[in-house]
């Protein structure tokens, strides 16, 4: 699921010009340029949604492109496994795709894993401007269900491969690439490549596609580039009140709605202790750097003085910034009672939080009772998820995304990114595996931010960008 913050201000990694012009127009030849769009019209084209059972079908596609492209067909696996929803309790068959370009020789280095879902989630016909399972090429962009989130990641991937293969690229670590099915409901694929599956992937870190990228605005300025080293533990948790209940013409004051609203108004007023990471603290040392009023005064504040809650609370506030200075709490569902006529007997309410890297789910749950601090209130977990971990800022491979995105886009700015969603790189960074995210799509700021949502599109330019962007990354880091 790409959640992403597209910088509105010049936020870096190091010193570079504080402006971008245009998106780059890089060259890429016909023939190439109609092998990416008829591999991208063709996965696009596969309604790869929990319950139509077809992530198989697009996995074998892939597959078959692969090994047309001269990998050995031993080194290319479909592996079948079984996904759940969550939310539906149905099970259906989904699929993995792992590949493996062997390096000639003895290999330099442990092998690094290229990573991405191939699963999206649901868009009806009646929503959209044009049909969402159809790739349409309009106006400059490409129009569908997993343009952006994100199979133009599968594609430039792919393409890249391909292509370096074919120009008589030699690896000197093996490449191995690990796309799941299922990263869009529960992530299955992802925790059993980080546990059951990890020694045949057997890799030093993992370069995600669903992570990373950047944006322009429409005059052309860079909104700058984004590399994910971090991201949040997703977790829920219930609050459940339980009561005697009676008939509804005899109202008394222990009413089980009336203690869980309380209980959630409490959460809305709690402020979790704002905290920094490596991720976060580069972040915003650089992001300081360009905020001149208040909020640039509250981010200097803060990082003067991590204790200092007050100027973290002004940060908080800020719409760009929200969920980035601490774990933050949520109620998304309510339900109570059971008869119009009723007291209720039972009041629950889901609280979803987005926890801070190493930031243990089980403390937030007591600190959720705390807060709620009421014998009649049960705070609950739902999952059974555990600290999701940062991945440090590696030289090499920032070095590599910084050299690729300065090369396609001279001068855009570039910065860290700790996402506030979840995605597959969480049971790879718990199991000690390093994940960055580092895809090199871009889209026009704010009027492409349609991940999930009507009529999702991606510039046409920004997809052979990636492509390239790719094969850079991949030069740099397994080609020395």
């Amino acid at each position: 699921m790409r959640v992403k913050t597209l910088l509105i201000s010049t936020a870096l990694l190091g010193a570079v010009p504080a402006m971008a012009a245009t998106p780059a127009t890089v060259k890429v030849s016909a023939e190439r340029q109609k092998a990416t769009h008829d591999m991208f019209e063709h996965v696009v084209n596969i309604p790869t949604v929990f319950g139509r059972g077809k992530v198989p079908e697009m996995a074998n596609y892939l597959a078959d492109q692969y090994k047309a492209a001269g990998f050995p067909a031993e080194d290319v696996e479909v592996v079948s496994y079984d996904s759940t929803d969550p939310i539906a309790k149905v099970t259906e068959k989904t699929a993995a795709l792992i590949v493996r370009w062997r390096a000639p020789g003895k290999a330099k280095a442990k092998p690094i894993m290229l990573m991405g879902h191939m699963d999206v989630v649901e868009a009806k016909r009646e929503d959209s401007t044009t049909d969402p399972f159809v790739l349409t090429q309009k106006d400059g962009y490409y129009y569908g269900r997993g343009t952006i989130d994100m199979k133009d990641g599968i594609v430039a991937i792919t393409q890249a491969l391909i292509d370096l293969k074919a120009s008589g690229f030699k690896p000197t670590r093996d490449i191995v690439v690990f796309f799941t099915g299922d990263e869009e409901t529960n992530g299955i694929g992802a925790d059993k490549g980080a546990s059951e599956w990890k020694d045949k992937l057997n890799v030093e870190y993992g370069l995600n596609a669903d992570g990373g990228g950047g944006g322009f605005f429409p005059d052309g300025r860079s909104a700058g580039f984004l590399m994910q080293t971090a991201e949040k533990t997703f977790a829920g948790y219930t609050l459940t009140v339980r009561n005697r209940g009676g008939h509804s013409s005899k109202p008394r004051k222990d009413n089980a709605i009336y203690t869980l609203a309380h209980a959630v108004e409490k959460i809305e007023a709690h402020r979790f202790e704002p905290m920094l990471s490596e991720t976060t603290r580069a972040y915003f040392t650089e992001r300081q750097k360009q905020e001149k009023g208040a909020l640039g005064d509250a981010m200097r504040a803060w990082l003067a003085n991590p204790n200092d809650g007050a100027a973290a609370d002004i940060i908080e506030a800020d719409e760009a910034e929200v969920g980035l200075t601490r774990t933050r709490c949520v109620p998304t569902r309510l339900f109570a009672g059971h008869a119009d006529n009723a007291l209720p007997q039972l009041a629950t309410a889901m609280i979803n939080c987005r926890i801070f890297p190493g930031v243990d789910p089980n403390d937030v749950q007591k600190n959720l009772a705390a807060i709620v601090a009421d014998p009649e209130v049960i705070v609950s977990r739902n999952d059974d998820y555990v600290a999701s971990l940062s991945s440090p800022l590696r030289p090499d491979v920032v070095n590599a995304f910084t050299k690729a995105i300065r090369t396609l886009h001279p001068g855009a700015p570039i910065s860290p990114e700790m996402s506030t969603g979840a995605s597959d790189a969480r049971p790879f960074r718990i199991a000690g595996i390093p994940i960055y995210g580092v895809n090199g799509g871009w889209v026009v700021v704010p009027v492409d931010f349609r991940a999930h949502g009507k009529d999702e599109r991606l510039p046409v330019q920004a997809l052979h960008d990636n492509v390239v962007h790719w094969k850079l990354m991949l030069t740099e880091l397994a080609g020395k």
